[in-house]
């Protein structure tokens, strides 16, 4: 399992661009036949890319967690970003086509993931500790809390699917969904915004190879950007914007951790203000 330390705003605003891919970038998760991990000290959050092929992966527990089992002192949120499979969690079999969103509480032991017949699937990941166990949990593509946001006029119409929050599926503190930007629109959000509440990351989706999202990051007043491809996540510290802008419309997972679920708790910041 890869290990990110945390860095401060003063040691963004000084990095080459080496250094904040190096940071904040993670790129190649999604390897044929294996459960690949980066644990990041923003909130200790583990991102995890699936990739089953003929025979089903297992979910262990690295050395660098201290755990029996993986979820021994954690929770987890799963999404399939592409085909469709089966994640097995200490018996329960859970049948999970593209957009699925599966919840597993602490304590689960053993968790393995297994392609769908002739499908590739590929599971996305977030981990956060967990102080309490909640009971396990599935939902179906469109059966979240489904908000339209934006418009086209400012090219940032757009579908977001709440899965995990306060009034979906219950967790200790992981708040997790994917949005949709529709046919045109290229931003995901803007104005930008904060939470100092919580640490959040995007895992970009749907983009084409020859399209790439510029997300922008950092202290509002010392913005950075980052050249982002398809299938590449990004971790984004509290203090930090998280906004992108494609070069075509994609999609993204979004997921967040710390003390408060509140999807609406966030300190905007107006465009004539970033720097």
């Amino acid at each position: 399992m890869e290990n990110r330390h945390t860095v401060s705003k003063e040691q963004v605003s000084r990095m080459t661009t080496d250094e904040l891919r190096a940071n904040f970038l993670v790129p190649g998760l999604f390897q044929p036949g294996k459960v690949t991990l980066v644990h990041s000290h923003e909130d200790r959050v583990v991102l995890g890319g699936v990739a089953p092929s003929t025979e089903p992966v297992a979910l262990e527990a690295p050395d660098e967690l201290r755990a029996e089992y993986f979820l021994q002192r954690r929770e987890a949120g799963i999404i399939v970003i592409q085909g469709s499979g089966v994640v097995t969690a200490d018996g329960t079999a859970y049948a999970m086509p593209k957009g699925a969103c599966l919840y597993l509480g602490r304590g689960v032991r053993d968790v393995t993931f297994a392609s769908d017949e002739g499908q590739d699937a590929r599971f996305y990941l977030f981990s956060a500790p967990a102080h309490a166990s909640y009971p396990s949990a599935l939902v179906l593509p469109g059966e979240g809390d489904i908000r339209e946001l934006g418009d086209q006029q400012h090219a940032n119409r757009r579908t977001l699917n709440r899965y995990i929050h306060a009034d979906g599926i219950q967790s200790c503190q992981i708040a997790m969904g994917h949005t949709v930007l529709h046919e045109g629109s290229m931003w995901n959000t803007m104005p930008a915004h904060t939470h100092d509440r919580r640490m959040e990351a995007y895992l970009y989706l749907d983009v084409p190879d020859d399209a790439r999202v510029v997300h922008l990051l950092g202290d509002p007043e010392q913005t950075r950007h980052l050249i982002v491809a398809n299938h590449e996540a990004i971790i984004s510290p509290s203090w930090s914007i998280h906004s992108g802008v494609g070069t075509q419309a994609y999609s993204f997972v979004w997921a967040m951790a710390g003390e408060n679920q509140d999807f609406d708790d966030m300190d905007h910041q107006p465009i004539d203000t970033l720097l």
